[in-house]
């Protein structure tokens, strides 16, 4: 299965780079996450772990696996038979930011996963992007 979807946010890339990257407080924007917790400190970056919770979803260790200050990065957690890659993308543009989001999943029981929570998983994205945009332009004078 592969999701994907783009935005367009009024505000600048480094204000929304902020707010996506500030993983543990995802659940104020959006309804996709139950809670996300960093499994270890310091700044976000590859290698870096967070237990995830979301809707109706087994919890989730997610692991960063890219990291491009200020521009990108890309996560993933397996399940038996599953693996999610979920990855960001931010770029300016002439009104603000474009924000890019896609969720990749493979495996052998990959299939059957989007069969019980394709839809699930699609309205996640969206509303993860909805929430990134107006979160993001709330922070705005």
């Amino acid at each position: 299965m592969h999701v994907a979807t783009s935005i367009t946010i009024s505000a600048p890339v480094e204000s929304v780079w902020a707010v996506l990257t500030d993983l543990e407080r995802w659940p104020d924007w959006t309804a996709s996450m139950r809670s996300v917790r960093a499994l270890g400190s310091g700044p976000t970056g590859v290698g870096s772990r967070f237990e995830v919770r979301q809707p109706r979803m087994p919890v989730a260790v997610w692991e960063v696996t890219e990291f491009e200050p200020g521009r990108s990065f890309t996560w993933s957690t397996r399940a038996p038979g599953v693996r999610v890659v979920a990855h960001h993308e931010l770029r300016p543009t002439d009104s603000g930011t474009r924000a890019d989001m896609a969720v990749d999943m493979t495996g052998p029981m990959a299939g059957l996963v989007t069969a019980l929570s394709g839809q699930r998983i699609r309205g996640f994205v969206r509303m993860e992007t909805d929430g990134l945009r107006q979160a993001s332009e709330r922070t705005q004078p």
